[in-house]
C-alpha cells in the first residue's frame, strides 16, 4: 500500500489532542507537501525528515508525498511531528510493517542525522496516550517526565534506527521506569527563623490551613518577604493528582518541567514590572502565565502597590473562579489557576514608622494616591489583611536561635485542619461556594450580632461577610471545634479591620 497512518499528538493548552499523521505516496513529479493547518516549524519538518532518512540509509521515495495532519482544523506547531512523519513515509513505502504502528504513539523532533531531540509539553501527551492504552515512544530526554504518568508505557529512544529496529522486532526498546521520588523537605527554611511577628505567623498558619489569600502591610525590613517565603514549609504535601496538574502546566510553558520538582508546591514571585499577559498568560499561541504556573501553590506579589493597577485587576476573576480563559482571534485556551495569593506592601510612600496616623510624614494627598493603587474589589477578595509592624530592638538583639513553633509542628496542625475540611465538604474552606458556607459556617445569635456590627463599622460587602465566615471556620478547624464560636469570629474579623485604612 502507498498509504500509512501514524498516531501522534498536538498541543492545545494543557491538553494533547490526538493527531493522525496520514502519509500518501502517489504518482507524478516528486514533491513533498504537508497539509492540515501546519505552522512554519511543521512545514520545515519535510527537510529534516528527508535528510534524516537519507543519512540513516533508508530509501527516500521519488514520489508525490502528501502528509495530512488530521483533524485539519486543529493548529499544529513545533517539531514534534518529525518522527511520525518519517515513520509514515517508511511504512507507506514498504520499508516498515504498517500493522505494528497502530499500538504506538510517536512524538519527537529529528536532527539531520536521525537523532531524536526532546520536545516541550510531553506530560499531557503521556497522560492521554495512557488513557487510550497506547505505548508512547519519546526521545530519551523526555522519558523521565513522561514516566510521571502512573499508567503510561514509555519507550525512550535516542535515534530513528532504534525505533525502526523495535518495530521490525530485531531489538526492542526497554520501557522506562522512573527513579525514586525526591524528598524536598523544607530546603533549609523554617518559620521559627522569623523573629517576633507572632500575629503574622498565626495568620500565615490560618491562611495555609484554609487556603486563604493574605495581604501583609508593614514598613520595610519587618519580615514580610521572610514570612511569605516560608509558607511553602507549612503547606500540606501535594496529592498525585495535584502534582500531575502542576507538572502538566509547567511542561507546556516556556521553561519546561524539571522532574526533580515533582510533588513540590509552586512558589511564584514575579517582579512588580510584570505585565498582565505575564501574570494571566496569553500570546498568539496561548501560554500559561504566573497564576497558572502557581496552580495548587503560592503566588507571592511583593511590593503590591508598585504593580500597575490594570495588571492587578486581571487577578480578580481568577481569584474567584480558579481558572483563566484566554481568547484570541484564532486560538482559545483554558488554564487552571487555583492559586493562593500572598501579597506584601508598605503602608505609604514614605514607609518607615508609618501607622497611617501622626507618625506618617506623607501628605493626605500622597496617602490617598498610594491607597488608590489597590481597588476595593481586589482587596475584597483577600481574606486576611495583616499589620506587620517593626520588630522591637530587644527581640532582634536577644540571642535566641528559634522564635515560636517550627514549620514541621505548624505543618502538622495545618494538615489536620485540611483533613477535617476535606472530610466535611470535600474541599478547602477558601473555595466553598455560598451554599456550602451557609451549611458549614452557621453561627449563633451572639455571632450574628458581632458580624453585623463589623459590617457596619468597616463597611464590609457580602463577599467580605462570606470570607469572614470561611476564615472563622478555618480557625475553628485548627481549634478542633465543630461549631464556630464568637471567639473564632472575633479573630476572623480582626484580620479584615485594616480595610478601613485602604
Amino acid at each position: 500500500m502507498s498509504l500509512a497512518t501514524v498516531y501522534s499528538r498536538a498541543q492545545e493548552g494543557v491538553y494533547a489532542p490526538s493527531v493522525s499523521v496520514e502519509v500518501h505516496l502517489g504518482n507524478g513529479l516528486p514533491s513533498f507537501s504537508i497539509v492540515g493547518l501546519p505552522e512554519m516549524a511543521v512545514k520545515e519538518s519535510k527537510d529534516r525528515v528527508r535528510a534524516a532518512l537519507l543519512t540513516t540509509n533508508f530509501k527516500f521515495p521519488s514520489k508525490r508525498i502528501i502528509v495530512n495532519l488530521a483533524p485539519a482544523d486543529l493548529p499544529k506547531e513545533g517539531g514534534r511531528f518529525d518522527l511520525p512523519i518519517a515513520l509514515g513515509i517508511l511504512a507507506a513505502s514498504g520499508q516498515l510493517p504498517q500493522e505494528k504502528l497502530a499500538s504506538f504513539e510517536f512524538v519527537g523532533e529529528l536532527s539531520l542525522s536521525g537523532t531524536l531531540r526532546s520536545i516541550r509539553g510531553i506530560l499531557p501527551v503521556a497522560l492521554q496516550a495512557a488513557e487510550v492504552n497506547r505505548s508512547l515512544v519519546v526521545p530519551n530526554d523526555n522519558a523521565d517526565e513522561a514516566s510521571l504518568v502512573k499508567d503510561a508505557r514509555v519507550l525512550p529512544a535516542g535515534h530513528l534506527l532504534e525505533i525502526c529496529a523495535h518495530i521490525i522486532g530485531t531489538e526492542e526498546l526497554i520501557p522506562y521506569r522512573r527513579k525514586k521520588k525526591v524528598d524536598h523537605g523544607n530546603e533549609g527554611l523554617d518559620l521559627a527563623d522569623v523573629r517576633g511577628q507572632h500575629r503574622a505567623k498565626r495568620a500565615l498558619e490560618i491562611a495555609a490551613a484554609g487556603g486563604h489569600n493574605m495581604l501583609m502591610i508593614g514598613p520595610p525590613g519587618t519580615g514580610k518577604t521572610m514570612l511569605a517565603s516560608r509558607i511553602a514549609t507549612i503547606l500540606p504535601p501535594m496529592t498525585d493528582g495535584e502534582s500531575l496538574e502542576c507538572a502538566a502546566i509547567t511542561s507546556i510553558s516556556e521553561q519546561g518541567f524539571n522532574p526533580n520538582n515533582w510533588g513540590k508546591r509552586p512558589f511564584r514571585a514575579p517582579h512588580h514590572t510584570a505585565s498582565g499577559v505575564a501574570l494571566v498568560g496569553g500570546g498568539s499561541n496561548p501560554r500559561p502565565g504566573e497564576i497558572s504556573l502557581a496552580h495548587h501553590g503560592v503566588l507571592f506579589l511583593d511590593e503590591l502597590t508598585e504593580f500597575d493597577r490594570r495588571v492587578l485587576e486581571v487577578l480578580r476573576e481568577p481569584l474567584e473562579s480558579g481558572q483563566i480563559t484566554i481568547a484570541r482571534a484564532a486560538r482559545h485556551a483554558e488554564f487552571p489557576a487555583r492559586f493562593q495569593l500572598i501579597a506584601a506592601m508598605n503602608p505609604c510612600p514614605q514607609g518607615y514608622d508609618c501607622d497611617f496616623g501622626e507618625n506618617c510624614h506623607c501628605s493626605i494627598e500622597q496617602q490617598r494616591r498610594f491607597r488608590a493603587r489597590l481597588s476595593a474589589p481586589l482587596l475584597d477578595r483577600i481574606d486576611l489583611h495583616i499589620d506587620v509592624p517593626k520588630v522591637a530592638k530587644k527581640t532582634l538583639l536577644t540571642p535566641i536561635q528559634r522564635d515560636g513553633d517550627s514549620s514541621d509542628l505548624i505543618r502538622q496542625r495545618v494538615i489536620d485542619a485540611r483533613e477535617r475540611q476535606l472530610a466535611r465538604q470535600g474541599e478547602t474552606n477558601a473555595v466553598m461556594n455560598s451554599r456550602k458556607v451557609e451549611t458549614t459556617c452557621r453561627i449563633n445569635s451572639e455571632g450574628l450580632s458581632l458580624v453585623e456590627q463589623a459590617m457596619v463599622r468597616f463597611r464590609l460587602s457580602a463577599r467580605a461577610y462570606h470570607r469572614i465566615l470561611k476564615v472563622a471556620r478555618t480557625i475553628a478547624d485548627l481549634d478542633h471545634c465543630q461549631e464556630i464560636s464568637p471567639i473564632h469570629l472575633s479573630e476572623a474579623i480582626s484580620y479584615r479591620s485594616l480595610e478601613r485604612l485602604l
